[in-house]
């Protein structure tokens, strides 16, 4: 099979434990696009927190694309262009926020570039240094979220927080609910996940579903794991998800991306 279309995962999959692309993996995914290979990025992150990445990786000069987000916003790498999104409405993003202060959570969302909260939280932390975005606490968090936005994402210890993922599911049938790491519990519109905006670019450019690999490591990964005709885990893989794909490669910090990349596109 020539695979055309190589979909990364950022956090726990393309990156080391410290925030970096490694040296092997650059090298052979360079060596990817000078083949003809589409090289996409698909994160939780905003779209803000993805592009240096890209540009390290010459996406911008391969005319790539970024899927931010979960699949909310897909954009073009070389001029941030926007060819879809979605939003969560502002009554959605107000009810998130009641069922948060039911359940004890805490929640963010994003708006201008902003992280905005009510409350603080080593989680929150953590996606501060994760996004480089700036924190806004604000003293209302429904007063202030008065225009839609993205996605929001519920904070809480991981094993707590693992509890009310199927709630949340069941509570908001109407939202797309998925696991990013085991401290967010991240919630967008309706039929936005990465898998539905992977979709939509392949036909874009039209390549086929078969044609496709994704790589992750986390809930927010398996549409894509199970859309791709080579769907992969980095074996720091969420465990109950091992079985869910194709392959187990090395970790994230043991290059497992430039062991799909060796294998299956530079051959």
């Amino acid at each position: 099979m020539q695979y055309k279309m190589l979909v990364l995962d950022m956090d726990d999959t393309l990156l080391t434990d410290d925030h970096r692309i490694s040296d092997l993996n650059k090298k052979v995914l360079l060596e990817a696009q000078a083949k003809g290979v589409y090289v996409v990025l698909a994160s939780g992150r905003p779209t803000s927190a993805m592009t240096a990445y890209a540009k390290e990786l010459e996406m911008d000069l391969n005319d790539s694309y970024i899927i931010s987000f979960n699949g909310a916003i897909i954009s073009r790498a070389k001029d941030d262009l926007v060819l879809f999104e979605q939003k969560l409405t502002v009554q959605q993003i107000h009810d998130l926020y009641d069922y948060s202060a039911k359940m004890n959570t805490h929640i963010i969302t994003y708006l201008d570039d902003e992280i905005i909260s009510e409350t603080d939280s080593e989680f929150i932390e953590v996606e501060k240094e994760i996004t480089g975005m700036a924190h806004l606490k604000v003293s209302s968090f429904k007063d202030y979220v008065d225009r839609p936005a993205v996605k929001c994402i519920l904070l809480q210890e991981p094993s707590y927080l693992k509890t009310l993922e199927n709630d949340l599911k069941m509570a908001m049938p109407h939202l797309s609910v998925s696991m990013s790491k085991p401290f967010f519990l991240e919630a967008a519109q309706q039929g936005i996940d990465k898998a539905a905006s992977l979709k939509i670019l392949a036909n874009k450019l039209g390549i086929r579903q078969s044609e496709i690999i994704a790589v992750g490591n986390a809930g927010n990964d398996l549409t894509m794991i199970e859309y791709a005709g080579l769907g992969v885990w980095v074996d720091n893989v969420t465990p109950e998800l091992r079985d869910k794909a194709d392959l187990i490669v090395a970790s994230n910090n043991n290059d497992g991306v430039a062991e799909v990349v060796q294998k299956y596109i530079l051959n």
